[in-house]
């Protein structure tokens, strides 16, 4: 690790400049840098070089901007340069030097800021992520080497202080791996003990993150015609050093799409709705200066825009799998893509982006080109149930470059509800259809180069008809004994066999045997495990490899892990569950269904066929991470009874049937106050029974970069203080904060016909208090954006909503519905007036601060006298 010295610290001042205006990259790039006024310290030499020589010295440093720099240079740390609209401020090194961080002082309210360098005044990269920021903000660098710095999207800057990395160290640190594509975003693995990042299209620098990137979205502007990018990723360390290139990866942009060389466009600086304070508790709708939208309908609720609000740029959880949509392969033979609509027991209403593929003829296929290597396939299809119910199977045909490699097996028999909404069941004939997709997955038998084509294709030997929404692409390989003399293996791949292996390091008193290793296989479970007295590591070579299947010949089998407090410090990975639920059961069926243990771990598991993968009742410092679930019947995960300390990330849940991810703070099993959870690097997809994420009371717990879409029937976030008849803490007073949520095509109706938006707000039975949500993109959201609910018992409101907040939030896209509930449709936010028979409306306050509202039928409903929202 190198050390750091301290270069010049330059002061933006006075009190009264005048605004600050945007300049055009292209014209930044023509030697604007070298104007403006100079701040030196005393020593400097002109030349730019210390004086004395040697790397010591503090460096000369131009800063230009539109203020006068006689104002600019008053000293005075309490004045700064203030502007009306966002400005740059720009400095000049004087030459390239590797830098350890960069301070900036940001007085006032929040400013969506993005650092950007440069080594040579035209070609930018960006040193830091962009997001609100204020106060005193430190951005570390890592040692990247930059001449010219500038800060896009400021609006008041107070000091700019830059900070040179000095060290005698030249290894350069290890290359990153997993490197992938997910459509526009490049993900990676992380190198141990690299300062930061540096991400190269067709050979050009264009990012220098920071140390805890793992993803970088290429989002430069559309480019004429279709390319081929080439992308890798190199480690830096403290000093600057460098490894070497990563694999390529290689992403062909259409026509439009976006060009890596294509010119930087600048953020936008966050205030969408411009103008002073404006507070309606008068029931009229709209906002004053914002960028509303149009009166357009959405017909059939068939609109399906795509990506995220301009609020957040959340890309949620780090997979190492590639998904493609169907709507995006290449068909062929007649395949018809269909949708988009909002329809429940509809292919492409319950498809990822409302969008599928049928294949119902011979000969009729969709076809991916892979991005990188793969020797794996996963796809999400619906098949037709049976006439009584309970599924049906068939096989698709799989080929690789045109030739056919093998046939995956497919079934329905997990999927098909139908009936009553909260609780659907397994007969056709109890109402209409619901939960009609299932997934299923193949061992290629090979790597399959990047570049070559695989196709599903029906042939004369597909019996049944099928709807395909996606496919992901995953090189796998077997994890091995990480050390056979600490891990105990089973003698064979039964319940039994594994059962004796953790008895046997349970009951080892050498202190040698650390845990249990599965090695690859089928392992047929009919009960549940029990670790307990001391902590026991459960080891697999990987979720592909080692599996556990509940029996085939039975139905809701509860299998998985418990553990008592002997266990904790366990950990639990590299490993499937495949379970044999076809309906929900409230109680059993979860894969971890742990209580009253702390430090334990749980990575890298596939739970699918389910309940949920994790349920945690008073549960401490926990660690869930890396793992993917998949079409359970209730929530994905849930911390609940005082769990506290907890992180859960870089999880992605797909078709949960309760909240794909829950924190409930009640107090029906023990424990206490529920706080200081993470919940961070998250992906909900397809819940077709409750939120993406649900947030039911507690205080201190932070919500961040999570990602929901394509919700069935509710909200994309619930943040709610309904107890569910449960004693329960709820909000406060301690804040709970959510920051970087991307939300595309959520809501749906539910309950009786009740709406639900993007972000559901529900003041009920326990105080509704202290919520902070920070940067937030809505995007064409089913019913509405954003909705204030309060909950009465006779007649009478509960609590009311309280010191509640919203920064950086966007909605996009709320169009009138079309349907049955287009009267309850097309609201950028609403204060709901009245949400059901013998409810009333919403009570209590809200302050949004930079708000974007865009292309909604109505940007804000409000026609309470009992609800004051006020936006800033």
């Amino acid at each position: 690790m190198g050390t750091t010295e301290r270069t010049v610290r330059a002061r933006r001042g006075a009190a009264g400049t005048r605004a600050w205006r945007p300049v055009l990259a292209a014209v930044l790039s023509t030697g604007l840098l070298l104007s403006g006024w100079q701040a030196a310290s005393a020593g400097a030499a002109q030349d730019g070089r210390p004086d004395g020589g040697g790397d010591t010295g503090p460096l000369q440093v131009r800063v230009s901007g539109d203020a006068e720099p006689a104002r600019a240079r008053d000293g005075d740390p309490d004045t700064y340069a203030k502007g009306s609209t966002a400005h740059w401020v720009r400095a000049d090194l004087g030459a390239t030097r590797r830098l350890d961080r960069v301070e900036l002082s940001l007085p006032g309210g929040a400013q969506r800021v993005q650092l950007q360098g440069s080594a040579n005044g035209r070609d930018y990269v960006e040193l830091s992520d962009t997001r609100a920021r204020k106060g005193e903000v430190t951005l570390r660098l890592g040692g990247a080497p930059v001449r010219y710095l500038r800060a896009v999207g400021a609006r008041r800057v107070g000091e700019l202080a830059v900070y040179g990395a000095v060290s005698g160290d030249t290894t350069p640190p290890g290359t990153p791996h997993r490197v992938r594509l997910d459509g526009a975003v490049l993900h990676w693995q992380r190198v141990p003990g690299a300062a930061g990042y540096d991400v190269y299209a067709d050979g050009r620098l264009r990012a220098g993150l920071p140390a805890t990137a793992k993803h970088w979205k290429d989002t430069t502007a559309p480019g004429g015609a279709e390319e081929k990018v080439e992308y890798t990723v190199r480690a830096r360390d403290a000093a600057g050093n460098q490894s070497p290139d990563s694999r390529p990866v290689i992403r062909t942009v259409a026509a439009g799409e976006g060009s890596s060389r294509a010119a930087f466009t600048p953020p936008r600086s966050g205030a969408g709705t411009a103008g002073k304070a404006r507070t309606r508790t008068d029931g009229k709708s709209g906002s004053k200066g914002g960028e509303s939208g149009s009166k357009g309908g959405r017909s059939g609720k068939d609109g399906s825009g795509g990506g995220k609000g301009a609020g957040a740029a959340a890309t949620g959880a780090d997979m190492p799998y590639t998904t493609v949509e169907a709507e995006s392969g290449t068909t062929g033979g007649g395949a018809q893509v269909v949708g988009p609509n909002r329809k429940i027991g509809d292919v492409a209403g319950e498809a990822s982006g409302r969008k599928a593929v049928t294949l119902k003829e011979t000969g009729q296929y969709v076809e991916f080109t892979t991005t990188a290597e793969t020797n794996t396939l996963v796809t999400r299809f619906s098949l037709p149930d049976a006439p009584g119910g309970g599924g049906t199977s068939a096989t698709l045909n799989v080929y690789v470059d045109g030739q056919k490699a093998k046939a995956l097996d497919l079934t329905s028999k997990y999927a098909w509800l139908y009936g009553p909404e909260a609780s659907p069941v397994n007969d056709p004939g109890a109402g209409p259809a619901r939960h009609i997709y299932d997934e299923a997955h193949l061992d290629l038998g090979r790597t399959v180069p990047a570049g070559s084509t695989i196709r599903l294709q029906k042939d004369a030997d597909n019996s049944s008809t099928y709807a395909i929404d996606f496919v992901d692409f995953e090189k796998v390989s077997a994890a091995p004994n990480p050390d056979p003399a600490a891990f105990v293996e089973p003698a064979g791949f039964t319940h039994q066999d594994v059962q004796n292996a953790l008895d046997k390091a349970r009951m080892d008193t050498t202190g040698k045997i650390q845990g249990v290793y599965l090695p690859p296989g089928d392992y047929e479970t009919s009960s549940k495990f029990q670790v307990y007295l001391k902590p026991v590591k459960v080891i697999g070579a990987g979720p592909w490899f080692t599996r556990f299947h509940a029996p085939a010949g039975q139905q809701n089998t509860d299998v998985g892990f418990r553990a008592d407090n002997g266990a904790n410090g366990s950990t639990f990975a590299g490993f499937a569950y495949f379970g044999n639920y076809t309906s929900r059961i409230d109680g059993p069926g979860k894969v971890f269904d742990f209580q009253n243990v702390s430090g334990i771990t749980i990575e890298n598991i596939w739970a699918e066929h389910m309940v949920c993968l994790y349920w945690g009742a008073n549960t401490d410092r926990m660690t869930l991470r890396d793992n993917r679930i998949r079409n359970t019947f209730a929530d994905g995960l849930n911390m609940t009874n005082g769990s506290t300390d907890n992180l859960v990330a870089d999880t992605e849940a797909r078709a949960t049937g309760d909240d794909s991810f829950a924190l409930f703070s009640a107090l029906d099993a023990g424990g206490g106050d529920q706080k200081n959870n993470v919940y961070e690097n998250l992906t909900s997809k397809l819940t077709w029974r409750a939120a993406g994420l649900a947030v039911y009371g507690g205080q201190l717990n932070t919500f961040r970069n999570i990602r929901v879409a394509d919700t069935l029937v509710y909200s994309g976030v619930t943040i709610s203080s309904l107890d569910f008849g449960y004693p329960m803490n709820g909000f406060g007073p301690g804040q709970t904060t959510f920051e970087n949520l991307g939300i595309e095509r959520a809501g749906g109706h539910f309950w009786n016909g009740q709406t639900f938006p993007g972000i559901w707000l529900f003041s009920a039975s326990k105080p509704f208090r202290a919520i902070r949500v920070n940067g937030a993109g809505i995007t064409d959201p089913t019913y509405h954006g954003i909705m204030f609910q309060t909950n009465y018992v006779g007649q009478q409101p509960q609590n009311p909503v309280e010191d509640t907040e919203l920064t950086d939030v966007t909605v996009s896209g709320a169009k009138k519905s079309g349907d049955e509930y287009d009267k309850k449709s097309g609201f950028g936010i609403w204060a709901n007036e009245m949400p059901e028979q013998g409810q009333g409306p919403a009570v209590g306050e809200a302050t949004f601060r930079r708000l974007t509202l865009r292309d909604n039928a109505e940007d804000i409903r409000n026609t309470t006298s009992t609800f004051k929202l006020t936006i800033e």
